[in-house]
């Protein structure tokens, strides 16, 4: 499959299109991501925010330090997940995108806080942290088999 890729919300208020191939898929085991999400673990497909279009009069957002996370506001869906310290970047859940089965994550971020019950029986590499350098020092860490 190829661009663009287009997804949104549950009922459909905020929709979304990307015209390039995402630079990043990927698992996060964080526990921001798990409450955020409400589930065990996340997933995420990251594009360049000039590459992508993103509309709908109920997006809302939440910032929380340097991050932003983007929801529906009528039914409360996940969107996106954004940086500051990773300007020109945008990482939607892989559950918002219309064909999440062609987004086959890459690598598991944040396996420092993966829950103890949580079993993902994969070769990806696993990060102890963050599986983005960030400008402000912070590097992708060690991964683990």
């Amino acid at each position: 499959m190829t661009a663009p890729h287009t997804g949104g919300c549950r009922c459909g208020a905020v929709r979304f299109e990307a015209s390039v191939e995402p630079h990043h898929i990927s698992y996060c085991h964080c526990s921001d991501c798990r409450r955020a999400s409400g589930a065990p673990v996340s997933a995420f497909v990251g594009f360049m925010t000039d590459q992508i279009a993103l509309e709908g009069k109920a997006l809302k957002t939440f910032e929380s330090g340097p991050v932003t996370r983007s929801f529906c506001g009528m039914c409360g869906s996940p969107i996106a997940y954004a940086d500051k310290r990773l300007n020109g970047h945008i990482y939607f859940t892989l559950g918002s995108m219309d064909m999440p089965a062609y987004f086959k994550p890459t690598l598991h971020a944040h396996v420092r806080e993966q829950l103890p019950f949580m079993h993902m029986p994969d070769d990806l590499p696993r990060h102890l942290r963050t599986s983005v350098a960030r400008p402000d020092g912070q590097r992708p860490t060690g991964t683990q088999s």
